[in-house]
């Protein structure tokens, strides 16, 4: 009796087992997942490498791989760092990639535009490329760039990077370099640039901004801003995340806060362990940025170059679905997404190796309790509703 009892205990166990892992995986495949962050146009100028091409080892990301984790959009995240002397040209030569790319595949892949594009591809299983410009200075403080850019498809602009503008200020500046700064938030011409993008139907990314520049933009704009990869300061008190203020703001905005995945942003122990691990391996870096490497990806190319020593200093996945929880908690579900960073970051939690762990996540959320309905605004739906409500009809 007490061999059947085990035998049957193991059987009820398997099978609540083989259950959710198909319960998930179908929730993953009929929702419309869409990643408002990822930064594989410039790291393929850095890798040498083009999207449709196998790089398993080599990136976070490739076509084939977005297709087998269920991603359906991707913004891609147009940047080059203020070292780039030309940095309007240099996004004008990414957005000719994502455009090869896309010219190149096109029976599995197509560009979207608006909420309509988006609709369709779905409808078309096509993976759709979407773009965002990573960093106000790509505009060269001209409005007409900005006007160029937003007709050959960029659908976003974080308004700083790191680096602060003529016009608006970054947390690392604000936080960093405060007394040096000849103003701090937006000037006029800056809340010129974020109605300009309204009146364009450009999304406004609050992402990597500074207090004041934040609270300036969101007394400014007239429609529903992002935070395209930001996660939340009181887990995590970086200087690039979002305080419970922010984090409120941005929801009584009718906005969406995506999940960053970088380690650095969600743990914070992380940052202590690189800065070790970069002084360890400081002039295999510096070897790098003198053959041109931008650095932040000198230093991604050295991470993965040891990946015993990288592995042993990343969080697990659970940290990164606190800050969702965290979120959802103070503001409601239908404020936060999902902004990887993939191929930006060289540290993303453990699970998480690249696009085809998406389904990981999906897991995570219905493991933590969350509804069919909330994942699917999770995933993507938050997006499409900020995506529509900045498009001009």
């Amino acid at each position: 009796m007490h061999k059947l009892s085990c035998c049957l205990l193991f059987f009820l166990l398997f099978t609540t087992s083989t259950l959710f892992a198909q319960n998930y995986k179908k929730l993953h495949e009929t929702s419309i997942l869409i990643d408002t962050h990822n930064d594989f146009p410039s790291s393929a100028i850095e890798k040498k490498v083009a999207f449709d091409q196998n790089l398993i080892g080599k990136t976070h990301s490739d076509l084939k791989r977005m297709k087998d984790g269920g991603v359906d959009i991707q913004v891609f995240s147009i940047f080059c760092g203020p070292e780039q002397a030309t940095p309007y040209a240099f996004a004008n030569q990414e957005i000719d990639s994502v455009y090869e790319w896309a010219r190149r595949n096109p029976a599995t892949m197509t560009m979207v535009y608006n909420s309509r594009d988006l609709e369709k591809a779905v409808k078309e299983k096509k993976f759709g490329a979407m773009m965002g410009v990573e960093g106000g200075h790509m505009m060269e403080d001209k409005l007409e760039n900005l006007e160029a850019l937003y007709k050959r498809g960029v659908r976003y602009m974080t308004l700083t990077w790191n680096n602060s503008t003529s016009w608006a200020t970054s947390a690392w500046d604000e936080t960093l370099h405060k007394d040096s700064l000849q103003h701090m938030g937006l000037t006029d011409f800056g809340k010129d640039v974020v109605r300009k993008m309204n009146a364009l139907g450009m999304i406004v990314d609050l992402s990597h901004t500074g207090e004041k520049t934040f609270w300036d933009a969101i007394n400014t704009t007239s429609k529903p801003v992002i935070a395209s990869h930001s996660c939340v300061y009181n887990l995590c008190p970086h200087r690039r995340n979002l305080k419970d203020d922010q984090i409120k703001a941005i929801a009584k905005n009718g906005g969406v806060i995506h999940m960053n995945f970088y380690a650095g942003f969600i743990d914070s122990t992380y940052e202590k362990k690189a800065l070790a691990f970069r002084s360890i391996h400081k002039a295999e870096i510096d070897s790098l940025i003198k053959l041109n490497y931008q650095p932040d990806y000198a230093g991604m190319i050295i991470s993965e170059k040891y990946p015993t020593e990288l592995s042993s200093m990343l969080p697990p996945l659970s940290v990164l679905i606190d800050h969702l929880d965290y979120i959802v908690k103070l503001v409601g579900v239908d404020h936060v997404g999902l902004g990887s960073d993939f191929d930006g970051i060289e540290a993303p939690p453990k699970g998480l190796k690249g696009v085809e762990d998406f389904p990981e996540i999906t897991k995570a959320l219905i493991a933590r309790g969350y509804s069919k309905k909330d994942i699917y605004k999770i995933l993507g739906g938050n997006f499409i509703r900020v995506l529509k409500a900045n498009e001009i009809h």
